[in-house]
């Protein structure tokens, strides 16, 4: 339990840091690319940036697992973490650098409490988005058939493939310009999936709000009801039965004597 806390209060510290570090890699990332006129030490000094925020993610994995109360366990849940760890150490391009670190934030986002669904759709769609845009502009810019040149192609071609709309004016020739096709397509649809699952929630949430409003207001009246036929009960038995029974002797006796009239009487011996 002490080792659990741990890892949790590791964490809550850490998430901040390493969101600004996926923005630093982020930026890292696109300078090369919208920027191919850079001189040799920008691009390196990205490419240190890179490296440098992929090793930030994987400290910080390590971190986790060894503060982690069972490691096996551990490693069997995150196992989406651990190869996002060791992907760049197998083949080290750049574009698998920057599937595992957004592989990493991704996870690293949806273990904090703080961050609701609908911030973390958006950030996803957006990080989707300018990450599909620069990793399919580097790949179809040297092409001799491709017909993404610029960055305004290749956003247009990301945002008509993540909505699966598919003008095909704009589309990839190379391998892996078609596999990144493929993983916005499959991501566009995921997407859209959850936030329609999250509005279909929303809305059921409502109708049921509503409804158990109803049902309260209508035990209420209910309860009114029987409140109100008892105390009818009470009042009807209070003005009616034992009202006739509490009349006093002496008047009801008097009462008599006038319907019989005088009394007659008796004659003198």
């Amino acid at each position: 339990m002490k080792e659990q806390s741990a890892q949790v209060r590791w964490e809550r510290r850490t998430q901040r840091p390493l969101l600004a570090l996926a923005v630093a890699f982020a930026i890292a990332y696109a300078v090369p690319i919208v920027r191919p006129e850079a001189g040799e030490s920008v691009t390196r000094a990205c490419t240190a940036v890179e490296w440098s925020v992929w090793g930030a993610f994987a400290v910080d994995y390590l971190v986790r697992l060894a503060l982690a109360e069972r490691r096996a366990r551990f490693v069997r849940t995150h196992w989406l973490d651990l190869c996002a760890v060791i992907l760049p150490m197998i083949q080290p391009l750049r574009l698998l650098r920057l599937v595992s670190t957004l592989l990493l934030v991704g996870r690293r986002a949806r273990m904090a409490s703080q961050i609701q669904l609908t911030t973390y759709v958006v950030g996803a769609v957006v990080g989707l988005l300018m990450f599909g845009s620069l990793a399919v502009l580097s790949v179809e810019r040297e092409s001799p058939d491709g017909n993404i040149k610029t960055l305004g192609d290749a956003v247009w071609w990301s945002f008509t493939t993540m909505t699966t709309v598919g003008y095909g004016d704009h589309a990839p020739t190379t391998g892996l310009g078609r596999v990144l096709a493929v993983g916005l397509m499959l991501s566009g649809i995921a997407l859209l999936g959850v936030v329609t699952a999250n509005i279909a929630a929303w809305f059921i949430a409502r109708f049921e709000k509503d409804d158990a409003e109803e049902r309260r207001q209508t035990a209420a009246i209910e309860s009114l009801t029987a409140e109100v036929i008892a105390l009818r009960a009470q009042v009807s038995a209070l003005s009616g039965g034992p009202v006739k029974t509490t009349v006093p002797r002496q008047a009801a006796a008097e009462d008599s004597v006038g319907e019989a009239g005088p009394p007659i009487s008796s004659p003198r011996s």
